[in-house]
């Protein structure tokens, strides 16, 4: 696979690259970001190699992210239509406003406006929700979204970290008044953190959105720098815990069997699973950013992948195991259907029929 074998997401007309290029990286502002060369040539890089899905926020690296991508586009005008731009409006850059943030109509509109001019671009490609606010009507946010893409200024609408009962409402409402769809959603996703198995993702595909990972890499826990022999303390003083080491080796098990680096291994074990559209991969440097791109060209064995299936397996909200494990059994009673078998529950295999 290659950057160029785009994937339609979601139950949308909008195409994206099966690796999204994630820009929390840009910029130096919190001492630990990419220059502005360095985000330059992973930018250039990226389309040089087909790419087409850029992902920013405005409250990367406080606005600088989204004003990097504009700079370089600047310069670029001709390629500006041809790559599809997201960004993501809730987080407030205005201190004491307490409008100046969140998903009411008043913040979505100075938020879009903000970025518009950041990015320097008349409109964005997807723009997404970036969190949950229970107070504010789902209504409002909704149709203060449908009034900009009626605008022209927003093409499609996602969700990002919003607990699934909440998004399956608004999907429902969206549909109901015929306003802009929720095409996709972002949420964390890796084999440190598969708990969206549970709810989210099986949302999403019943409702016709795609699903794109951020935090592949668990904030690079599994890039390959760590083992549970040797445990080096990552810049923000996170370690991984006794659990995550034994999802670790087994990851760096499989990148040695392979000859691969561990981080690609994570990347393409992500890249195949159900629902999955199209994983948001980010680097502070141009080697990582060559490294896991190179991903795409790693095929997992199904013996690799059911290894790091199990060892990674998630304990999941009731009634996730119910459903998958009882429910089949209650249903067909000892049928396969669609390939799956069932067995006859020991209280019915015998016994009067009334």
């Amino acid at each position: 696979m290659s950057l160029d074998s785009y994937i339609t997401l979601g139950r949308s007309g909008l195409r994206v690259s099966p690796f999204t290029l994630g820009t929390m990286t840009f910029g130096e502002d919190h001492g630990w970001g990419s220059s502005e060369e360095e985000s330059a040539k992973i930018l250039a890089s990226y389309l040089d190699r087909g790419g087409n899905s850029i992902d920013t926020a405005n409250l990367y690296t406080n606005g600088h992210s989204e004003k990097l991508i504009g700079d370089f586009f600047s310069g670029r005008p001709s390629a500006r239509d041809r790559v599809v731009v997201a960004t993501k409006f809730f987080g407030n850059l205005h201190a004491g406003d307490p409008n100046g943030g969140g998903p009411g109509r008043k913040a979505v509109v100075h938020q879009l406006e903000d970025s518009l001019r950041r990015l320097r671009t008349d409109y964005v490609d997807l723009y997404w929700l970036h969190n949950f606010d229970p107070a504010t009507p789902v209504e409002e946010t909704l149709r203060a979204l449908d009034d900009q893409v009626r605008l022209g200024k927003v093409r499609y609408i996602g969700f990002s970290d919003v607990p699934a009962w909440a998004t399956a409402r608004a999907a429902t409402l969206a549909q109901w008044h015929g306003w802009s769809p929720i095409i996709a959603l972002q949420l964390e996703h890796s084999l440190l953190e598969r708990t969206a198995e549970g709810e989210l993702i099986p949302m999403a595909q019943a409702m016709g959105m795609g699903v794109m990972p951020w935090s592949p890499l668990r904030g690079g826990f599994l890039s390959g720098k760590y083992t549970s022999g040797g445990v080096p303390v990552s810049g923000r003083g996170r370690v991984p815990s006794e659990a995550d080491f034994v999802v670790i080796d087994a990851v760096n098990a499989v990148a040695a069997d392979l000859g691969v680096a561990a981080s690609q291994v994570a990347l393409a074990w992500l890249r195949g699973r159900p629902g999955v559209s199209s994983v948001v991969i980010g680097a502070r440097r141009f080697d990582q950013f060559e490294t896991n791109l190179d991903a795409l060209g790693v095929t997992l064995t199904d013996e690799h992948r059911a290894a790091l299936d199990e060892v990674s397996a998630p304990a999941l909200n009731f009634p996730a195991e119910n459903n998958r494990l009882l429910a089949p059994n209650l249903q067909f009673a000892g049928a396969t259907v669609d390939g799956r078998p069932s067995m006859v529950l020991p209280m019915f295999a015998s016994g009067t029929r009334y």
